[in-house]
């Protein structure tokens, strides 16, 4: 498969400092948004490390697996493997830096990034930055939010509908940083031509509902750069309360 692929970020209207972070690396086939928290800039190092952290990793293992730092999983595609130990890392790297740096401690960060191996896209995610799937004109969530509301939503305590407007629906459940070892939750999809996958951070899904964001790609023509803008522009038109975020993938029969 070909890959063509665009990311932006930008601050939002709210927020001082951008805390996101993101990686669009079309030669290694590796794109990632990661977002921060923590404050007074702590965020912003927290995506950076990630980020930093994910894709050395990655560019470490593309030859040879060196030497591996977490247990094997014979059940994954070694792509996933990569992905999935990339993360882990990067959980390392940032507890590290606040231990090392008091004025730090406290930070972390979201992350969802993937890989593409061949015919097939690893994806795998800390937290509430998502990942979707445009396939045949429909929209498909491929990530599951590390959150607070997720959770009331598959205990059926809270609808769908209600956790996208619930008060706490920012509260995370995982991050990097946030404790001594990290489980991510991955996915390995099989690529068709025309698929079109989105990373992004909360502050564009908690301004743009999904059948817009559907919309908003499918009018821009396969335009990735102009589909990329046109969903900020969105965000930051309802509000741009948060910093916003999105790298958009496009898969195509290699001719």
């Amino acid at each position: 498969m070909d890959v063509k692929a665009c990311g932006l970020s930008h601050v939002g209207r709210q927020r001082q400092h951008n805390e996101d972070s993101y990686r669009v690396d079309e030669a290694a086939r590796l794109f990632l948004v990661a977002d921060g928290m923590g404050g007074h800039a702590a965020g912003e190092i927290a995506s950076r490390i990630a980020a930093e952290s994910v894709a050395e990793f990655v560019a470490h293992t593309e030859q040879d697996d060196g030497t591996w730092p977490y247990a094997y999983d014979e059940t994954l595609t070694r792509a996933t493997n990569r992905l999935m130990a990339a993360l882990k890392l990067a959980n390392t790297r940032v507890l590290e830096a606040m231990r090392k740096d008091s004025r730090l401690r406290g930070m972390g960060t979201t992350v969802v990034a993937s890989l593409i191996d061949g015919n097939s896209i690893s994806v795998a995610h800390v937290g509430d930055s998502r990942g979707y799937l445009i396939r045949n004109g429909a929209i498909e969530r491929i990530t599951d939010d590390h959150s607070w509301v997720f959770e009331q939503v598959q205990a059926g305590m809270l609808s769908a509908d209600e956790a996208e407007r619930h008060p706490l629906r920012n509260v995370i459940t995982r991050a990097l940083g946030g404790a001594l070892t990290v489980v991510p939750d991955a996915s390995e999809i099989d690529l068709r031509d025309g698929d079109i996958f989105i990373l992004c951070s909360d502050g564009l899904t908690g301004m743009v509902p999904e059948p817009e964001i559907l919309r908003i790609v499918l009018e821009c023509n396969d335009d990735l750069e102009l589909a990329c803008q046109k969903l900020i522009d969105c965000a930051n038109e309802r509000g741009g309360y948060d910093n916003i975020t999105a790298v958009l993938i496009k898969a195509s029969e290699s001719k």
